[in-house]
């Protein structure tokens, strides 16, 4: 069979146009993943608009990197499902080592001048570089913390882009979808844990490899970067007389219960030991520590007992109490507990978890007004299959102040087009469901402004703070609190390297004229890596929001 060169298997375009048909080609093995390997022609051109790697699919032999090697398969444009945007692979039934050691190949330096351009443009390029060696040079920065996949992000040296105070990125409203180079270790031993801010010692090397929606190099080699801690001080707002402070938590699926393999929808995602992972513990000491203690805490993603074990249990009881045991033990107040239990498997979120919203407050500070307890929208569409707001009114115990509560967790992000689509790359079919839930919010907080009520609108609202959701809901009558907060620490979460808020706090306008309303973030679960290989021990994968609110 006659050899093919590399470059007419990739093309320009998305599918190649040998797809289906047997071949023979020759490359120079440049990287491994867990699936094959990545061959490259040594005598290809690169400024040609192709690409002169490939992908070869074979689980069980994989040739040493560095020789040349003759293959035979089978081409196949794989999609991991109908929309996914298709990658050329070639099937092995025969791989030949020609030599030992093969030509040298020089990769592709993803500098910031050469990534950080067009969307269309940068798709292009990635597209024309895909299967082939590529890298980032040393100095590069860690805008991303390391992952218990081996998984980092990387901003090159000399980038001009808004810097969180840490050296992260910061989201850009004009391009919320932007890439950054990143790159995955197989090998753990290789993988450091770094935080936010970490700089690349030594250039990592690797073909270009497309896999959950997005590019990444196949990192050959270790790693090496410097270590960077990270500051985790504690809030400065006090609760104290007329000033009550709120804190928003993410409870990350928290539960009790180490679920069984056979109750849970996917065992390999679903089985999980929040206990034996020490989460309640940790998260304990975040609300005393950390938040001092506030008076409110606004939870989300609570599960129920069960965790995700398909079952009928919808109370989250065991947990709440396991919560607020943490907090004691902590050394903080004994909380009580409130939520509305949502009908089994009808609000989203993991299959079996029921997770919902729910609040603690400090009975030494507040108490919950009688019959205040409820959900909102829970017969609108836009929360259909989505977690409803829980809403309640808490009163201080000295004074007379009173404010209305709103907790929410909006409609997910998860189901974003990603930036490399083929259709509509980043467009969210939630966005607008988003939005109508945001207006079903804004009903309510018109009704408690007619009454003369306080109101504090918090929890994750998967969205920013200058998206059309959180436009919809503030409006000309409400102020978003994390809009004051210096832009360098506008964050909560970390999103393949963008650092943006997701969680927010909103007002009513008149509710800080002559009166004190301030929030504060406190960042360390965006910053701090996880040691590649081992379960993460992270509290939640937020930051945690709170808010200082003075009650007439």
């Amino acid at each position: 069979m006659p050899i093919t060169p590399i470059h007419r298997i990739q093309g320009p375009g998305l599918f190649s146009p040998l797809d289906g048909q047997t071949v023979t080609t020759r490359g120079v093995v440049i990287g491994v993943s867990r699936k094959g390997f990545f061959i490259q022609d040594p005598d290809g051109d690169p400024k040609e608009p192709a690409s002169h790697g490939l992908f070869v699919f074979e689980r069980r032999r994989r040739p040493p990197i560095g020789s040349l090697v003759e293959v035979g398969g089978k081409v196949i444009d794989y999609q991991l499902h109908a929309s996914a945007r298709p990658t050329t692979q070639l099937a092995e039934r025969s791989t030949r080592v020609l030599s030992e050691q093969g030509p040298p190949i020089e990769p592709v330096w993803l500098t910031a001048e050469r990534v950080l351009i067009a969307p269309a443009a940068l798709a292009q390029l990635l597209n024309n570089l895909e299967g082939m060696l590529v890298g980032v040079p040393t100095g590069s920065t860690f805008v991303a913390p390391s992952n218990a996949f081996g998984d980092y992000v990387v901003l090159p040296p000399d980038a001009d882009l808004v810097r969180t105070q840490q050296g992260g990125v910061l989201i850009d409203p004009q391009h919320p979808e932007r890439w950054l180079p990143g790159f995955r270790v197989l090998d753990y031993g290789d993988a450091p844990i770094v935080n936010v801010g970490a700089q690349l010692l030594e250039p990592v090397v690797g073909p270009l490899n497309f896999r959950v929606a997005s590019y990444q190099i196949a990192a050959a080699g270790a790693v090496r970067a410097n270590s960077t801690p990270v500051a985790t001080g504690a809030t400065s707002l006090r609760d104290e007389g007329s000033h009550v402070t709120v804190l928003t938590l993410n409870g990350f699926n928290l539960d009790v219960q180490k679920e069984r393999p056979d109750r849970v929808n996917d065992p390999r995602r679903d089985v999980d030991d929040d206990v034996g992972d020490q989460r309640f513990l940790s998260l304990g000491k975040a609300i005393v520590a950390d938040a001092l203690c506030p008076s409110i805490v606004a939870l989300q993603e609570m599960q129920d007992d069960d965790g995700a074990e398909l079952s009928e249990t919808v109370s989250a009881k065991r947990t709440y109490e396991r919560l607020i045991a943490a907090v004691r033990r902590a050394g903080g107040p004994t909380y009580k507990w409130a939520d509305i239990p949502p009908v089994a498997g009808a609000d989203g979120g993991q299959p079996g978890g029921n997770i919902r919203n729910a609040f603690l407050y400090n009975p030494t500070r507040v108490k919950l007004v009688e019959g205040s307890l409820r959900l909102l929208g829970a017969d609108s569409p836009a929360f259909e299959g989505s977690r409803k707001p829980l809403t309640a009114r808490f009163r201080l115990l000295e004074g007379k102040g009173e404010l209305a509560l709103v907790n929410v967790h909006l409609a997910s992000k998860r189901h974003q087009n990603g930036l490399f689509a083929p259709e509509q790359p980043g467009f969210d079919p939630r966005l607008d469901m988003r939005v109508q839930q945001a207006e079903v919010i804004g009903e309510h907080l018109l009704q408690l402004r007619n009454q003369g009520i306080d109101y504090y609108v918090t929890g994750d609202f998967n969205d920013f703070e200058f998206s059309e959701t959180l436009q919809a809901l503030v409006g000309d009558h409400s102020l978003n609190l994390v809009e004051a907060v210096p832009e360098a620490l506008r964050f909560d979460y970390n999103h393949r390297g963008m650092s943006q808020a997701l969680m927010h706090g909103v007002v009513a306008r008149r509710q800080v004229v002559g009166r004190t309303a301030e929030y504060e973030i406190l960042h360390a679960n965006a910053l701090t890596g996880t040691r590649p290989g081992r379960q993460s021990r992270k509290p939640s994968d937020h930051g945690y929001g709170i808010a200082r609110l003075e009650l007439d």
